[in-house]
């Protein structure tokens, strides 16, 4: 589960099946001690929504190191920060072991993530249309709209202009990503 859609499905499901949920974050559900037959509740809710329960170890940090990277996209707390330093931070684990641990699992970099992440985030706001590509790129930690707009065209083949023109918009959501 990463997006707050998401979020929203589940915390409905929940409260129609009277299961009583301290907290749903991305990627996370809390619940106190629940019995055998609501866990079995929640199981099913999740699976009948198309999401699983991870259980390794490695791949719920895996789960976690994407979620931190959703939430930290527009966050002032990661702005100025480089994303290894964020993510030993907040996972309190050395950054060589996290970004070797993500590329086995996932085939791809953390950094390859975080690229795609963006470019996603920046064809949503061109599509709000009201803001200007430097306000993007300032918004998503760019050091300039330059940056960006070659990022954005290695990654979709389109210029953000040209991005911008299209009637049919070719949008991933934030669980397809890479």
């Amino acid at each position: 589960m990463v997006c707050d859609r998401c979020k929203y499905i589940l915390e409905r499901d929940f409260k129609d099946a009277d299961i009583k949920v301290d907290s749903i974050e991305l990627g996370e559900i809390r619940i106190q001690e629940p019995d055998a037959k609501t866990i079995g509740k929640i199981k099913g809710i999740i699976e009948k929504n198309g999401f699983e329960i991870i259980h390794v170890e490695t791949e719920l940090l895996v789960e976690r190191i994407k979620s931190l990277l959703i939430k930290g996209l527009t966050s002032k707390n990661f702005d100025g920060k480089n994303i290894s330093d964020f993510l030993s931070q907040s996972l309190n684990k050395e950054y060589s072991h996290i970004s070797k641990l993500f590329s086995r699992i996932e085939g791809h970099t953390i950094e390859k993530h975080l690229i795609h992440l963006r470019i996603e985030k920046t064809k949503e706001l061109i599509q709000m249309k009201n803001t200007s590509f430097s306000e993007i790129a300032y918004s998503l930690h760019y050091s300039n709209s330059s940056h960006l707009a070659k990022q954005f065209k290695s990654v979709t083949g389109l210029s953000m202009g040209e991005y911008k023109k299209l009637q049919n918009w070719n949008r991933k959501s934030i669980d397809q990503i890479i």
